[in-house]
């Protein structure tokens, strides 16, 4: 359940790495929003570091954090996304994607190493990325009769909402949008008046 109307995501792509018994781990951070942005930023690591023995990786998406995968790459079971999830959600990020590759040094790292350098790897990338806090909003239409188009603005300036669109027909419609935290407010007010119709558009 959504408790905030907030969320953390990455503010641009960044990198780090991390060496251990000759193996380097390239790690990259990216900002997405489908697994569709997964999938391109995966194809074309694998392009750019195809000589890599690994290309391990995780990603969150979704304002609730519901969408969690990763993926070891044929890495020993739970060493490598898993570690690299762990990072992800313990710096409370989401719509993140977080890919590690390795190039193999000759030397076996066993379980635990590659848990810590997977890890180790993860967080380096995340601490060179910035952190952007945005917020949750909600899309709403407004329609009523021209005689009450002053109540109407009276209630967009008492929330300061902001105004995405303005139509004049035999109704006047107005798009806006509102805080998630404060959409609930915002309706029971206009609903209250029982002079408007409101539809739900969308969130993001």
């Amino acid at each position: 359940m959504l408790f905030t109307d907030t969320y953390k995501v990455p503010g641009k792509k960044a990198e780090g790495s991390f060496k251990d018994k000759g193996s380097k781990f390239l790690s990259f951070i990216y900002p997405v929003k489908t697994e569709e942005d997964v999938k391109g930023y995966l194809q074309q690591l694998k392009k750019e570091h195809f000589a890599a023995a690994h290309h391990c990786y995780a990603y969150v998406l979704g304002f609730d954090k519901l969408i969690q995968k990763s993926n070891d790459d044929r890495e020993p079971s739970n060493t490598a996304g898993k570690p690299i999830l762990r990072c992800i959600l313990a710096n409370d990020l989401t719509n993140t994607l977080v890919v590690v590759v390795r190039y193999f040094g000759g030397k076996l790292l066993g379980v635990p190493g590659l848990i810590q350098a997977y890890g180790e790897s993860a967080n380096d990338a995340i601490n060179n990325v910035s952190i952007v806090e945005k917020i949750i909003t909600e899309k709403h239409e407004l329609s009523f009769d021209y005689a009450h188009e002053n109540e109407a603005f009276k209630i967009i300036k008492q929330f300061g909402l902001k105004i995405l669109q303005h139509h004049h027909a035999s109704q006047i419609s107005i798009i806006f949008e509102v805080r998630k935290s404060q959409a609930m407010a915002v309706l029971n007010t206009v609903h209250d008046k029982r002079i408007f119709e409101t539809t739900f558009l969308s969130e993001e």
